[in-house]
């Protein structure tokens, strides 16, 4: 193959590559519709974990509250929001929230769901 041949490869490819770029970020980009909370950046997972807890505060509902976490993952209640309550010490989240935060994580030590209760 001659120089020539390599070079309008190459050319070809670039080009190639440039419009699919384009299109697949400017003309048609990926959206995400009906995404769980589990696919949260953790500032955004923290946020709603926030939610959670200002919405228990005015519901007193644990069953609720650990539906509502249990869309962030597998791990327990409780230690979701204690990972939230580390990382909102660490990045400036208000006494206020963070007490939101201590009272839903209280409620969720204690939480035991209905089909737990030992008999």
């Amino acid at each position: 193959m001659s120089s020539q041949n390599w070079i309008k490869i190459a050319v070809a490819l670039i080009i190639g590559l440039g419009l699919g770029l384009m299109y697949g970020l400017a003309v048609n980009p990926v959206e995400y519709t009906d995404a769980t909370p589990k696919v949260l950046r953790i500032d955004y997972r923290a946020d709603y974990v926030l939610m959670t807890a200002e919405a228990f505060q005015g519901e007193q509902n644990p069953e609720l509250a650990a539906r509502r976490l249990a869309l962030l993952g597998s791990e327990p209640p409780a230690q979701i929001v204690s990972s939230t309550i580390e990382y909102a010490k660490a990045n400036g989240f208000t006494q206020d929230e963070l007490t939101l935060l201590q009272g839903l994580l209280t409620a969720m030590q204690t939480y035991q769901p209905a089909g737990d209760v030992n008999q």
